[in-house]
């Protein structure tokens, strides 16, 4: 499967909307959240990002699979 522009700009798209609508409706939980992440090791951090690239990864590549 070959991404094209128009499914670039897609995804970017959503993703914006998504991030945008936690900033808008809980800006607070936000600030929870980053006061969190700084209490965290660097460590964690780290892991917390590599499973979220993982679980990424596995989304897309399933999607792709389910499209053809």
């Amino acid at each position: 499967m070959t991404l094209g522009f128009t499914q670039l700009a897609l995804a970017a798209g959503l993703m914006l909307v998504a991030e945008g609508l936690v900033l808008a409706l809980a800006p607070r939980r936000i600030e929870d959240l980053l006061d969190l992440l700084r209490a965290m090791s660097v460590e964690n951090r780290r892991m917390i990002g590599l499973m979220a690239v993982a679980a990424g990864v596995a989304v897309i590549w399933l999607a792709g699979r389910a499209i053809g």
